[in-house]
């Protein structure tokens, strides 16, 4: 198998080129990045001998699609904006590919992508990927499930907590800053609730949870509930359902004054040509660095509820990825990059081949995949409580 990584030098795609290179049957990895120094970046991470390295020249989609044009399988780690661009070049060269980006912003690609006969797999990170993965899991285990709640979140190990944020950058600090101002979607009672992005800090859904271990952490929502539950027949009937952001307790307390201020706003200061949110990001972002022996902590819960055989059940699942000191790569990178590169070899052996934009509730075998994860050190525990 020949597999592309479009991004290949980021957090994630490190994580994903370390994985493809120590997998069976993968014969060439092909690194696109637009740094020049690829080989440097990576050596000591991994043995280059079969790694070929890209730079893109001139107009990305047509580079894109020279690439991809002479491999069987894509993953794409670019960032956000490009993603389209990666998708198309897919379609163009039908080069099955996997993005860990959301769906949404290319969904009118979806008749390309089933005429050209490609598969092309979104969604497909940690989260949204893994959890979504444990969403067609778990409704196998249920007649009929009435509620689902989702959490996840990066956050430092305890010792390398920082005050007043108690956060450290392991993802895209400028993407965290994004996401909280993104709006959400809650069930409750059987309904919609919206939940606008300026109230993300200040509302009645802010909550704790208690994970083994750890002690007590923040839950805020972030993200759409109602997008996924949908895809699921067995919860048809749900009456309650949210998807969660993790973060140490007092995130949303000193978010909440400062997004009321204005200083999470996406318009251009005047007479400047950032925004305050552009500014926070590169303020903050440096001084909130992992020292390299201080791990970070992906931290996932998913409990489902519902009905089996007339009796209320309950399942709860839950995975920690933590950082591996010895190669440096984070746990959040391994957690969106491990995913992406079982999938990518999934689609390279034809394993999945169902043509359009697809998801990984619906199209990517859960027991299988979840057999990958353990083999590379990742697994989900899983209790079950029934009345």
């Amino acid at each position: 198998m020949k597999i592309a990584v479009l991004g290949g030098l980021g957090l994630q795609g490190r994580a994903a080129i370390a994985d493809l290179v120590a997998s069976d049957g993968v014969e060439e990895i092909v690194c696109v990045d637009t740094a020049a120094d690829g080989p440097a970046r990576l050596a000591g991470l991994i043995d280059l001998a079969r790694v070929r390295f890209v730079v893109p020249e001139g107009a990305i989609g047509p580079a894109l699609a020279t690439v991809l044009d002479d491999v069987d399988a894509a993953i794409d780690l670019l960032p956000q904006p490009l993603m389209r661009e990666a998708v198309q070049a897919a379609i163009a060269t039908c080069t099955p590919l996997v993005t860990t980006n959301y769906a949404k912003s290319i969904d009118d690609l979806a008749p390309a992508a089933e005429q050209a006969g490609v598969p092309i797999m979104t969604e497909c990170g940690l989260d949204p990927g893994i959890d979504l993965v444990l969403y067609a899991r778990a409704a196998r285990q249920f007649d009929s499930i009435s509620s689902i709640d989702s959490y996840c979140g990066g956050i430092p190990e305890p010792k390398a907590m920082a005050k007043p944020l108690c956060y450290k950058v392991s993802w895209n600090f400028d993407m965290v800053l994004v996401s909280q101002n993104r709006d959400s979607v809650m069930i409750e009672d059987g309904k919609r609730v919206a939940v606008p992005a300026g109230q993300q800090h200040d509302n009645p859904f802010i909550h704790e949870i208690e994970v083994a271990g750890l002690g007590k952490l923040e839950a805020f929502p972030n993200g759409d509930a109602l997008h996924y539950v949908e895809m699921l027949e067995a919860a048809k009937g749900l009456r309650r359902s949210g998807r969660y952001t993790l973060r140490w307790p007092g995130w949303s307390a000193f978010w909440a004054p400062l997004k009321e201020l204005g200083f999470l706003s996406e318009d251009k200061v005047p007479g400047t040509s950032n925004s305050p949110r552009e500014f926070l990001g590169r303020l903050l972002g440096p001084q909130l660095q992992y020292g390299p022996g201080e791990k970070d902590l992906c931290v996932m819960r998913n409990v489902f509820s519902g009905l089996e055989g007339g009796r209320a059940k309950t399942v709860t699942s839950d995975l920690i990825i933590e950082r591996d000191l010895v190669s440096g790569l984070f746990g959040m990178s391994l957690g969106v990059g491990y995913p992406a590169s079982i999938v990518a070899q999934m689609l390279a052996r034809r394993e999945i081949t169902r043509p359009g934009l697809l998801n990984p509730l619906l199209d990517v075998p859960d027991v299988r995949f979840f057999d990958e994860l353990a083999k590379r050190g990742i697994t989900v525990s899983e209790t079950v409580a029934r009345d």
